[in-house]
């Protein structure tokens, strides 16, 4: 009887308020967990109810309070496990278009804070004024610091240079195997009725920094729907910046192109220039690239985009293929989100890979060992 109650209140739930006269809630009106039927109900209510229009959602009502965007974000953490409340809260931003959730100080304090909630801020920033566009700039602080955090170990091994066979390592990978150390360091340890050595340490090589520079410029397609690879190549090049081998430039475009290089210290300056939208000229931004090379044999440009380009693609054939017989590397990658799924105009990609460029979708720890491989080479 018990489990027929729950699932019957579990449908109410679904259904929603408007079957209150068709369906009520079970003896009880709690789930298993004793959280009341009517708080989850008036919480979803309050986000779900707008696919009815606005103006449902201000019907007479005989209830002690309403719910506002501030006491709904503190309802949902009580009644929700995380992942439900990130869910809810990417809904209510672009299902919904609440835009009050980041023009509120006191609501955007309380969202959590991931990169969802990053991408929105960079689209919505417009928005903020005042104390709201500081707390908006922590946030993206905040997140981009766990997103470097995340990428800047993998990324600094791959590039920290060519096999250092003085010195241990601490990162025991296959490659980094030291194998004739670690026999002479265990041969007291040789059994001899086995004829084994036994392996009480094992010894790797470590790595040293490689401090020939070679110049890396990233440039960044800023339209919509490249908002994940324009946050994870601004992380990147952050990382880059501080590695003593790579002089890097990082340069984001639409229709016009912006120089951000010197903000590469400063994740927040970076993602808070960006200003998505717009038209997409590939050649006018690779044009520029072209202005920042200055030893085209130490050189490496990295094009982030879907290849869409808005102008001539005879134009962007021309300039790519100038980079290339210039000497320097041009890479295009056509994702640079973790995932890195790719999303490309596919006849474009092919006419750039003909030309020599290297084309693909690759992760920011993959684009690194790539980069480590070419100046390795």
């Amino acid at each position: 009887m018990a489990e027929n109650t729950s699932q019957l209140n579990r449908w109410r739930l679904i259904l929603g308020s408007y079957a209150r006269n068709q369906l009520s809630f079970g003896a009880g009106a709690s789930l298993e967990n004793g959280i009341s039927c009517m708080d989850l109900e008036e919480a979803l209510d309050f986000l779900y109810n707008r696919e009815q229009g606005e103006d449902v959602r201000r019907e007479g009502s005989l209830d002690a309070s309403r719910l506002t965007a501030a006491t709904w974000i503190t309802r949902i953490r009580k009644l929700f496990p995380k992942e439900t409340v990130e869910i809810l809260e990417r809904h209510a931003l672009e299902r919904y278009n609440m835009t009050e959730l980041l023009t509120d100080k006191e609501v955007l304090e309380k969202l959590e804070p991931n990169q969802e909630l990053l991408k929105t801020i960079l689209q919505l920033k417009h928005l903020m004024k005042g104390e709201v566009l500081d707390t908006a700039r922590r946030i993206v602080r905040q997140v981009a610091e766990e997103i470097a955090k995340k990428l800047n170990q993998d990324i600094r091994r791959s590039l920290l240079g060519k096999i250092d066979r003085n010195t241990e390592s601490p990162v025991r990978s296959i490659r980094n195997l030291d194998i004739q150390k670690t026999i002479q360091r265990n041969l007291k340890h040789y059994d001899r009725e086995k004829e084994q050595i036994l392996l009480e340490q094992v010894y790797f090589h470590g790595r040293t920094r490689r401090y020939s520079t070679w110049r890396v410029v990233i440039a960044v397609d800023e339209s919509g729907s490249m908002l994940d690879s324009v946050i994870h190549s601004a992380v990147m090049a952050g990382i880059f910046a501080k590695l003593p081998m790579l002089d890097t430039k990082l340069v984001i475009f639409d229709t016009q192109v912006v120089d951000l290089s010197g903000h590469l210290e400063d994740p927040v300056a970076t993602l808070m220039s960006i200003q998505l939208g717009g038209g997409t000229y590939i050649t006018g931004a690779l044009q520029y690239c072209e202005t920042l090379i200055n030893n085209p044999h130490r050189t490496m440009v990295v094009l982030v985009s879907d290849l869409c380009e808005g102008g001539s693609v005879a134009g962007l054939l021309s300039v790519s293929r100038g980079i290339i017989e210039s000497g320097a590397r041009l890479i295009c990658l056509t994702a640079l989100d973790m995932e890195a799924n790719p999303v490309y105009d596919r006849h474009t990609a092919q006419q750039m890979a003909d030309l020599g460029a290297f084309v693909g979708a690759m992760t920011p720890e993959a684009l690194g060992d790539f980069m480590g491989k070419i100046m390795n080479s």
